[in-house]
């Protein structure tokens, strides 16, 4: 007897609707045949073993006779356990310990224990999206995934924690006798809940100019470079940086959770990230660990700090090769990996936050301490750092050793709380700009726009208007350093958010000055 069951594999950050067919002979053989096609990989594959046993080990005679399961389209590479659930359900429905005849109404993905349980699989949202899409009303998920998988409005989500309790689900529903109720989550709710943050403002002494640029770097999304000697204070203030960007928008909350579900990282108790995500890979990180890769590539840790913060610690210390893999997300905000088996897109859009000593013994240009490197070796440590990645880095400051008297000074520094509800502010304007326009300034190649970091060309001719002298300075800045069209709009894009977080609807002169001289400091080292 044939049985089918619907579920669903995950390709990227979208899932697409897999048929799982059992045929089950019925003739008595001496030793049971499980055969499985529709291209499994190997942990597929050892699913027949798992399957067997929980059924086994779940109350069920499973007679010695020919197996065979298709996971169906063919020629989709299937991979993960969460073909356990429904090939299960498959086998039981094929021979007749399923009163249900059709289950086409439920999507199921799970892993099995040997003794039934169901246990999580990575990717449930981006599934349970599919159900949505595709009129498939319910969505049996292990319990571990329920709440990530709720979040989904129109979906009713059954949470499972057995095979004997999917079976029974099932017959109920069957018999119209259905009385468990469906999970539900009020998605919005959970965005709305207070964000701690530990680490504040208030414990960084001096260091005025960095927190200003900071502060200006998180109002806009821009991505920043800090240059400094040891001890300085480059780490802690980034560190505190996650303490006052501006809450994740839904939207943005629902493609990032996405992603952490597909990577498998996401909390399943928390169900949504409500958080913009910090990422802090080790500077010995891999091309493929902070791009993504793999024969079915997965992403890295550029599309795991999507629509968050990347913080890149010693950015010299990092081979080149890697960091030169960074060029086309800070560009594009996507990542495409291409392999022999198919080609994916992961979202990358994220702020950069890196910082770097001025040369291998960090005291170049110090007050304090005497640099012991020379010039060829300050220039081959800073040339790690290339003129194309850094021209993507709208931000470059100065972080200089902080003196006795100000570690030591009595009155507390400006706190995240302040610099947040600043931030907040100017943030809140750009939203309400971008609404006004619609579809002129509300898509960046099919993407929203959030922020001014990621306006395009022609939003920043439409939303960037200079006054008379403010275009007379920044022309003279272009001749005068040598500045790319890349940096010029760059330096429009600051010049917007710094009036931004003074209320002005108008760019003037300082803004623009505040914003040219953000872009000075690699005249200085890499010149």
């Amino acid at each position: 007897m044939l049985f089918k069951a619907f579920s669903a594999a995950v390709y990227g950050i979208d899932a697409h609707l897999i048929e799982v067919e059992v045929d089950f002979s019925g003739a008595k053989l001496e030793k049971a045949i499980f055969n499985m096609v529709g291209l499994p990989d190997t942990a597929v594959r050892e699913s027949r073993d798992r399957v067997q046993s929980a059924i086994r080990n779940s109350g069920f005679d499973l007679p010695t006779t020919r197996i065979t399961v298709n996971l169906a389209p063919a020629d989709l590479k299937k991979e993960g356990s969460g073909f356990d659930l429904p090939i299960a359900i498959g086998i039981l429905g094929a021979y007749g310990a399923l009163h249900a005849r059709d289950v086409s109404d439920f999507l199921i993905i799970g892993e099995l224990g040997l003794d039934g349980a169901v246990r999580a699989v990575p990717g449930v949202l981006p599934m349970a999206v599919l159900a949505r899409d595709k009129g498939i009303r319910k969505f049996i998920v292990p319990a571990a995934n329920a709440r990530e998988a709720a979040v989904v409005e129109g979906v009713d989500v059954y949470p499972v924690r057995t095979l004997i309790e999917v079976r029974e689900l099932l017959n109920a529903e069957s018999f119209g006798t259905l009385t468990a109720q469906p999970l539900r989550v009020q998605a919005q709710e959970l965005l709305h809940e207070t964000e701690a943050f530990p680490l504040d403002f208030k414990d960084v002494r001096g260091q005025h100019t960095a927190k200003r640029a900071l502060e200006v770097a998180a109002a806009g999304g821009h991505n920043i470079l800090m240059i400094g000697p040891p001890g300085s204070g480059k780490t802690m203030l980034a560190k505190r940086l996650p303490g006052i960007l501006a809450p994740l928008r839904f939207e943005e909350a629902l493609e990032t959770t996405k992603i952490h579900s597909v990577a498998g990282v996401l909390n399943g108790e928390q169900g949504l990230v409500t958080q913009r995500p910090f990422r802090s890979p080790h500077h010995t990180v891999s091309d493929a660990g902070l791009i993504g890769g793999g024969m079915v590539p997965r992403p890295g840790e550029v599309s795991l700090a999507h629509n968050g913060l990347l913080f890149l610690d010693e950015v010299p210390e990092f081979p080149r090769n890697v960091l030169e893999v960074l060029r086309q997300p800070l560009e594009d905000g996507t990542v495409t990996i291409s392999r022999a088996a198919m080609s994916l897109s992961f979202p990358a859009r994220f702020m950069l936050a890196a910082a770097m000593n001025p040369c291998p013994c960090g005291y170049f240009n110090d007050t304090q301490r005497e640099c012991t490197c020379t010039p060829p070796m300050i220039q081959r440590y800073v040339s790690k750092v290339s003129g194309p990645l850094l021209d993507r880095i709208d931000i470059h400051i100065e972080v200089p050793a902080v003196q006795y008297k100000e570690l030591r000074q009595g009155s507390a520094a400006e706190g995240s709380q302040e610099i947040r509800a600043r931030v907040l502010a100017a943030r809140e304007l750009q939203h309400n700009r971008f609404s006004r326009t619609g579809a002129q300034s509300g898509a960046r190649r099919g993407k929203a726009v959030y922020s001014n970091a990621q306006m395009s060309t022609q939003q920043i001719r439409l939303h960037c208007e200079l006054t008379t002298d403010a275009e007379r300075l920044l022309e003279r800045a272009m001749q005068q350093q040598g500045l790319s069209a890349r940096a010029h709009d760059r330096i429009l894009k600051v010049a917007r958010t710094v009036a931004d977080l003074e209320g002005a609807q108008d760019i003037a002169v300082k803004h623009i000055a505040e914003a040219i001289q953000y872009r000075t400091l690699d005249r200085s080292y890499w010149s």
